[in-house]
């Protein structure tokens, strides 16, 4: 017999550290094109799970020495790689005791990412239904499932880590015990994560607020604008690889050799996370872990020195 109980046991055997389980009633309240209802319209349940980010790799951007851990192994390894990997055993576990189940990592192309309908991607199939494909958003998922909170940055917070994982989650028609809802408080908005975003994409009072599953809840009317742009290294303050004016002269001065034109070869070529996540993880990781609120605990402090800057 299919349990939530069987169901979590093997989804952590496989490698989710985090699992929790909800109905899909619970996304009422949902924007329409964020209501997974809309995916699966038979599904029953939903099963979401968190991935962490081992704290180490945050360490390389923290003290300004390594940047390729945290978007290779934090992005890329998770999302691509292991995420997928839990899902495909988990649905097939499902599948061998009769149910249907739709897998959905955090690296799905989603024309509708910010919720809205671009007509130049893709329309609706009808007028009652959402235009495909639809854009879930990974934090509410898991918010129904149990497994913790929205806060203030937008980040999704779990009491195990943080704001410290990717989610994934999958769709079943399997009826399943859910989970209650997260009964804690992580987030007391000390605005942590607005001092310390390196871009100002977090406002300190501009928010956004849903009610999902009979709960309002709400979070900081983040800038994508910016945070895209700090994702990729755009703060030159932050960023060690941008080839600034000065680099370039000093290059052509040694290299060009007479050359009336030269192409400076990319400094870093996998421009992700090289923000690393200043606010919405670290800033916050690091007011949890000195709240005593997280259960995956440290022998350290993960902030020994002031952050570095370049001047």
């Amino acid at each position: 017999m299919l349990t939530s109980a069987k169901i979590k046991k093997y989804a952590k055997s496989c490698g989710a550290d985090i699992v929790g389980i909800g109905s899909m009633d619970r996304f009422e309240g949902a924007p329409k094109q964020m209501d997974l209802r809309n995916l699966f319209p038979d599904a029953k349940s939903i099963i979401a799970m968190g991935f962490r980010h081992f704290r180490g790799l945050f360490r390389g951007i923290e003290e300004g020495t390594f940047w390729t851990a945290y978007s290779a192994m934090g992005y890329a390894g998770i999302n691509y790689i292991y995420q997928p990997l839990v899902l495909w055993n988990v649905a097939r576990m499902i599948e061998d005791e009769g149910y249907e189940a739709i897998g959905l990592p955090n690296n799905a192309l989603r024309h509708n990412s910010m919720g809205k309908i671009n007509l130049r991607c893709s329309s609706p199939v009808s007028p009652d239904k959402a235009a495909p494909d639809v854009a879930w958003h990974m934090r509410i998922a898991a918010f129904c499932a149990g497994m913790g909170e929205i806060g203030y940055s937008k980040m999704f917070l779990s009491p195990e880590f943080g704001p410290r994982q990717r989610i994934a989650v999958m769709l079943t028609n399997a009826p399943l015990k859910p989970d209650p809802l997260f009964a804690g408080k992580l987030c007391d908005k000390c605005m942590s994560c607005v001092n310390e975003c390196t871009v100002q994409a977090i406002p300190r009072d501009k928010v956004v607020k849903v009610t999902i599953a009979g709960r309002k809840i709400e979070w900081a009317d983040i800038d994508m604008g910016k945070c895209a742009m700090g994702f990729c290294g755009g703060n030159e303050h932050m960023n060690p690889f941008i080839v600034t004016d000065k680099d370039r002269k000093e290059f052509e001065k040694i290299y060009s050799h007479g050359a009336t034109e030269i192409k400076i070869p990319p400094i870093y070529h996998y421009a992700r996370a090289l923000e690393g996540a200043s606010g919405c993880i670290r800033a916050c990781m690091i007011h949890l872990a000195e709240q005593g609120k997280l259960k995956n605990q440290f022998k350290e402090p993960f902030r020994k020195r002031k952050p570095w800057v370049l001047k």
